[in-house]
């Protein structure tokens, strides 16, 4: 009989990983099946983003409208640049509503892995449910947006 030790280097499984080259695939049914994880996590975003802030929801057309206003003194007056008839307040909304919402996607996405690290390490889930947790809920600050437009 061999010594326990042995016994226990012989049960012992060796799984080698290795990186994987191209396009890693993206897993749409395991992904699907994770649907309520991205409903929940969405929801937890948008929760603490407007329950802890003074204005709330009001942030959401706030920024965009401030942004406008310091574009159309700098862009419209300043640089007398055209809008192509259209008043330069609403050109530079029309373009600042939906360019706010791409960068604070691109943004919160690559933060959102950094910030949930914890979570990864520890449980398995596919990764692409955190950035579109945060997509999902920058849909409230994009609707906002639209709806003053």
């Amino acid at each position: 009989m061999g010594s326990i030790k042995e016994t226990m280097i012989k049960a012992t499984t060796v799984a080698e990983m290795a990186a994987r080259r191209g396009w890693i695939p993206l897993r749409l049914r395991e992904l699907w099946g994770a649907r309520e994880l991205v409903g929940f996590l969405a929801w937890r975003d948008l929760h603490v983003r407007y329950r802890q802030t003074v204005i709330g929801f009001l942030w959401a057309v706030v920024q965009p409208l401030f942004t406008m206003v310091v574009f159309s003194v700098v862009f419209g007056h300043l640089a007398q640049l055209g809008s192509e008839g259209l008043p330069y307040p609403l050109f530079a909304y029309a373009a600042l509503v939906p360019w706010q919402f791409f960068v604070y996607c691109v943004t919160q996405s690559g933060s959102s892995l950094l910030a949930n690290q914890g979570l990864i390490t520890k449980v398995y889930f596919p990764r692409l449910v955190l950035p579109l947790a945060n997509l999902f809920g920058s849909y409230v600050d994009l609707a906002a947006g639209v709806a003053v437009l």
